[in-house]
């Protein structure tokens, strides 16, 4: 019986219609040969209901059931189908909603639809995480209703579903599918000439036409009194290493994501990337120590790796150690690879006290350390002031943007190759500086 109640509802008709026929008592005081009549309606009405909630309770009634795919991807739109079954002989109006995770802070879900008898009708809705984790769905509730609209009934599907949302896989493939369709200019990709030799020697051989005649073995062509060139092929799995900041700087946000979240999705999607060029990948997160170490492989499995272990990463709100993370290089990276380094900047003073150790880390690798614009001061710099307030505060925004490029000039002048990206940006940036150091054979 407690079940029962608790599925039922009266709906805002029933109200309504009480409501008129209290109207209707009140004025029969005075027009008393209305009164019978009005009772004729109350009985009419409360036999309806009657009706409706046996016709409502009759059958099975509604099935429905929430389908929501393996992961979500962090940043993205992501798709949640909705299947309803109409097990009724006659049309239905339902009202759906949808319990959405606490993370999206939505709690006015609603959908509405007219479902045909035995209809299996379908919706889907999206919904755009900004954090990656667990994101538990609550009660799928779908409220139902005959065409008399007196009633309704609640049932209750797929409690507690979870899904994880992971660095934006969806990015991920989109840059992938560019590059591969040679439409690489669409996202913003350069296409970079190859310069020099970035290649390995494999063999002497005879000349033949077309051969790069700088690449004439002039010994070789003394010995067999034959032009004798030498012929190479491209390097190939060279190491490359995401390396994330995961300090207090990074949990800056910026529309909605954190520079963490930026930053693993663009390691996400740079990883792919080298991995289709044949390098060997791996990651690295710190903070105060080494965090976590992924050592580099050219399996495309590997991708699958760096994206459990990017899952998982958060930042510990503590200053980032530059130190211990040049120890650890030391430690664990013994070949000459390139870094990929994402941090952040605010003021050339703080780049002051990690130089030495960025200086020693590029001395035995390819160093690149990536930072970010602070598009909110850019923001700024493009507005009109209108007081004397504003003005002091776009004065001292334009030198906070001013230092930005500064810092990026200071590291080049060391030596250590530099992008200063907005946030947005970062995964197309950091690609094209990855097809740039490869294009130059500067690994």
């Amino acid at each position: 019986m407690i079940k029962f109640l608790k599925s039922l509802y009266l709906t805002k008709r029933f109200f309504y219609s009480i409501a008129a026929i209290t109207v209707l008592f009140l004025f029969s005081f005075w027009i008393t040969a209305i009164y019978p009549i009005i009772w004729v309606i109350l009985v009419i009405l409360s036999i309806a209901l009657i009706i409706d909630i046996i016709a409502l309770y009759q059958s099975k009634g509604l099935n429905a059931q929430r389908i929501l795919p393996e992961k979500f991807s962090n940043s993205d739109a992501n798709s949640v189908k909705i299947q309803i079954k109409n097990d009724y002989s006659f049309k239905v109006f339902a009202e759906v909603i949808d319990e959405l995770p606490i993370q999206f802070q939505k709690r006015d879900f609603l959908y509405t639809a007219e479902i045909k008898p035995a209809e299996n009708f379908e919706f889907e809705y999206e919904v755009t995480p900004l954090e990656r984790g667990e994101y538990i769905f609550g009660r799928l509730n779908i409220y139902a209703q005959s065409i008399l609209k007196l009633a309704k009934i609640r049932k209750v599907f797929n409690a507690e579903q979870m899904v994880k949302v992971y660095p934006s896989f969806i990015q991920m493939k989109k840059l992938d599918f560019l590059a591969i369709d040679n439409r690489i200019s669409q996202a913003g990709l350069k296409k970079i000439r190859r310069l020099g030799h970035t290649m390995e020697f494999e063999q002497i051989k005879e000349y033949v036409t077309g051969d790069d005649v700088r690449t004439i073995n002039w010994k070789a062509t003394a010995k067999h009194r034959s032009l004798m060139v030498n012929q190479f092929q491209d390097e190939k799995a060279q190491p490359v290493y995401s390396i994330i900041d995961t300090g207090r700087v990074m949990k800056m946000p910026f529309e909605g994501l954190s520079l963490l979240d930026y930053a693993i999705n663009s390691s996400l999607a740079f990883s792919n990337i080298a991995l289709r060029k044949k390098d060997k990948t791996g990651m690295i997160s710190f903070s105060a120590k080494i965090e976590k170490i992924l050592k580099d492989s050219s399996r495309m499995s590997q991708l699958q790796r760096i994206m459990e272990s990017l899952y998982n990463i958060s930042t510990d709100f503590k200053e980032s150690d530059f130190g211990s993370l040049y120890a650890g290089i030391n430690r664990f990276i013994t070949h000459r690879s390139l870094l990929m380094l994402y941090t952040n900047f605010e003021h050339p003073s703080a780049l002051e006290r990690q130089l030495p150790y960025l200086k020693a880390i590029n001395k035995r690798h390819v160093l690149v350390v990536i930072f970010f614009e602070n598009t909110e001061i850019t923001k700024l710099l493009h507005s009109t002031p209108e007081n004397l307030s504003e003005s002091a505060h776009q004065g001292i925004a334009e030198e906070f943007s001013q230092n930005k490029v500064k810092m990026a000039k200071e590291l080049q002048r060391h030596g250590i190759q530099t992008v200063l990206t907005k946030p947005k940006d970062l995964s197309i940036n950091a690609i094209n500086k990855y097809l740039e150091i490869k294009a130059r054979g500067l690994i």
